[in-house]
């Protein structure tokens, strides 16, 4: 158990360092490693992916407060628009949770892994936002960009900065108010999502001793401890190291994890397909 719990907290202070260094969610260094490892301990195959994004969002309801209220008090967050997008964030996260318990265990693996190959094409090349003036977009594409952000983000165990800043960048918003708003819509994903996860496993009675629905609990505790105080520091360390170079190195790493996670869903279904024509 000692062992275990060290490597909670391990990767939580990375998964913190990494945030705070190339703003990026935990989630993408959280969830891989809770499936590798969840694998290792033997729990159920048809539920390591789900409890591995259960688990990392319920890690960010924690550790985005701390991000939020830092990104108020220097006045970046427009809650106005925080609450435009806030119904339908809540309602697709739920969304998203229902449906990722519905989808094959390989299935959920090869989603994660086209997300991871998305994330790594972004941190290799630089792109240079377009600022400007921010506009008000229509209420409906509020809603609609919520309801996206929060499914897509609750099947992926992300806080959505992936897709929320993009899109608040495209309505034109500065680059420091689109991450701070951003930031502030993490906690409403995560939350919905980890309660409907909890909700949903509730009645699951081959999940590990230690598991609130799908939440994980020793992982959960493990990361949040470390976490927290690491997303700090790795900011501080963004001013002092050559961060270009660090991201392109990183973004290999999540290329290898990602082409490893779509291979071992894919093979699945090329040895069936092998088989039937062969076989």
């Amino acid at each position: 158990m000692g062992m275990e719990l060290g490597l909670y907290l391990a990767f939580g202070g990375l998964a913190g360092l990494l945030s705070g260094l190339f703003g990026i969610g935990g989630g993408v260094v959280i969830v891989p490693f809770l499936a590798w490892f969840f694998s290792l301990r033997g729990f159920p195959p048809d539920s390591i992916m789900i409890m591995a994004v259960a688990t990392s969002l319920a890690t960010i309801v924690v550790t985005s407060v701390s991000a939020v209220y830092a990104h108020h008090r220097l006045g970046a967050v427009q809650w106005h628009t925080v609450f435009r997008m806030a119904p339908g964030i809540l309602a697709g996260s739920v969304i998203g949770s229902i449906i990722a318990e519905r989808l094959p265990a390989h299935g959920f693996k090869l989603i994660f892994a086209v997300f991871l190959l998305y994330v790594a094409a972004r941190l290799s090349i630089d792109t240079k936002a377009k600022e400007g003036r921010s506009h008000t977009p229509g209420g409906w594409l509020y809603s609609a960009a919520g309801i996206a952000i929060g499914s897509v983000s609750s099947i992926l165990g992300i806080g959505g900065g992936t897709l929320s800043v993009p899109f608040l960048v495209k309505c034109r918003f500065p680059i420091r108010n689109a991450v701070a708003i951003s930031s502030a819509c993490g906690f409403p994903i995560a939350v919905a999502g980890s309660l409907t996860y909890i909700a949903l496993g509730l009645d699951k009675t081959v999940l590990p001793l230690g598991s609130l629905g799908y939440v994980y609990l020793p992982a959960f505790a493990g990361i949040v401890t470390t976490s927290i105080p690491f997303a700090p520091m790795g900011a501080r360390l963004a001013h002092r190291l050559p961060t270009r170079k660090l991201r392109r190195m990183f973004a290999v790493v999540v290329l290898i994890v990602g082409t490893k996670l779509f291979w071992q869903a894919v093979r699945p279904w090329l040895e069936i397909e092998f088989h039937s024509e062969f076989g």
